[in-house]
């Protein structure tokens, strides 16, 4: 059986789709439905049920992916690892949220660069964009806020963030926790907002958790960056909510006060997501390891 038949095959299993399938290989789409027939006469069986978005793998397979998919990982490896070592080239391409990538996983993966580990980074804020660009095999690893569905992915949870209700000094000195914990919804309709897009994710999420309501408000500044929030609204332009590790030198600091600190607060969970199959790839494996390995201590 020819072993650019079964990658192929073992390529649309992961991806669901002829035309994710092709992008990652480099293929057309074409070339890829043309060799999945090939196989599929080959063994006398149809292989996938073709659908209005995609395909879904039939019984027989399922157990060809199953049984197939890990020597041909092996192969994989095998050949990387040579490439690697005869042209000294490991470039990891990272993809991730612009704060948190830049603030916690980039300066957490300086070793391996310093051993030799090659970095190109993707600042990201659409997660279904990062996993699209990863898919494609635009990226090798991304972070994501959400766990992907499907057999294309791998994720695994990396950290949890701890959102906090924070404002200048001059606001906190207005407010008063047992306000904020009963009349949540009013006191935001009459403060000024800073938020990262109109949709309100963040105070949405944090309003959700403890207070049990939505915001009526719509935010007073919106600027598509954490930082840009934390910066604006250290100086006075109103409310926001933010991880806490890109305040917590704010706070300690004193240039912002949280106003709140309920028995449970919001959390949102990071993952690492990368294609099914490609950790096999040392270079890859190394930054999944090394990361998951630094994040126990964020």
């Amino acid at each position: 059986m020819d072993l650019a038949l079964l990658r192929t095959f073992v390529t649309v299993h992961r991806a669901g789709s002829f035309t994710r399938a092709a992008a990652l290989l480099g293929l057309s789409q074409p070339a890829v439905t043309s060799q999945i027939r090939t196989l599929e006469r080959q063994l006398g069986r149809p292989l996938f049920l073709r659908q209005a978005r995609g395909v879904t793998p039939t019984t027989i397979g399922d157990e060809l992916a199953h049984r197939a998919a890990p020597h041909l990982d092996a192969l994989v490896e095998i050949a990387e690892t040579g490439q690697e070592e005869q042209s000294g080239i490991r470039t990891l391409h990272l993809a991730g949220p612009p704060e948190f990538t830049a603030i916690r996983v980039l300066p957490a993966l300086t070793p391996l660069v310093a051993q030799g580990l090659t970095l190109r980074a993707s600042f990201l804020g659409d997660a279904e964009e990062t996993l699209d660009g990863l898919a494609a095999g635009h990226h090798d690893l991304a972070v994501a806020t959400a766990r992907p569905r499907g057999g294309l992915f791998a994720a695994t949870p990396l950290c949890d963030e701890e959102h906090v209700l924070v404002a200048a000094p001059r606001w906190a000195a207005r407010l008063s926790p047992g306000v904020l914990l009963s009349k949540g919804a009013v006191v935001l309709e009459q403060l000024p907002v800073v938020e990262v897009h109109e949709s309100l994710p963040f105070v949405s999420r944090y309003w959700a958790a403890v207070f049990e309501s939505k915001p009526a408000a719509a935010a007073t500044v919106i600027a598509p960056d954490l930082r840009a929030v934390l910066e604006t609204t250290a100086a006075g332009a109103g409310l926001a909510v933010l991880p806490r590790y890109l305040c917590e030198e704010a706070l300690d600091s004193g240039r912002l006060v949280a106003l709140l600190d309920p028995p449970v607060p919001p959390l949102r969970t990071y993952f690492l997501v990368v294609r099914t199959g490609t950790l096999a790839l040392p270079h890859l494996a190394r930054a999944h390891e090394w990361l998951l390995r630094t994040a126990g201590g964020w």
